[in-house]
């Protein structure tokens, strides 16, 4: 099982621009995910260096926070440098106007409700931002 990153934005700008070794944007084959939930016109599959959506920082519940990395709990260096690079073109998207949400959905959970987070990025440092397992969020 994989964890899946779908995004949505009102940006027309091609996402796969940001692309590298460890963070991918893709919107081919985007019939197999359920998009029902997300805001914006433009869609796209986010992936990291496994090709999936593994490898970035996730937290699985039942508490939720934001958090810089912590020694006692080891996070592989490269997902948190996937995460750094995602955030940072979600705040250069909203810097130029834009409107992104995301959701971080576990594989073969297909809730119709998902809890959303209102994400404040005036609020938070990249190091911060991880992933909520089965969440939606919405960049502010």
């Amino acid at each position: 099982m994989c964890y899946t990153l779908l995004l949505s934005t009102t940006s027309d700008d091609n996402l796969s621009q940001f692309n590298s070794e460890i963070l991918r944007f893709g919107n081919t084959d985007l019939e197999r995910f359920s998009f029902k939930t997300l805001l914006h016109p433009n869609r796209w599959y986010v992936g990291a260096r496994t090709g999936c959506s593994c490898s970035f920082r996730h937290l699985a519940g039942p508490e939720f926070s934001f958090g810089v990395p912590e020694d006692w709990f080891p996070e592989e260096k490269s997902d948190v440098e996937a995460t750094l690079l995602f955030i940072r073109v979600v705040r250069s998207l909203l810097s130029k106007g834009e409107r992104v949400d995301c959701i971080d959905r576990w594989e073969g959970n297909d809730a119709e409700v998902t809890p959303w987070v209102s994400v404040n990025l005036s609020q938070i440092l990249d190091e911060e931002f991880r992933f909520f397992e089965n969440h939606q969020f919405d960049f502010i």
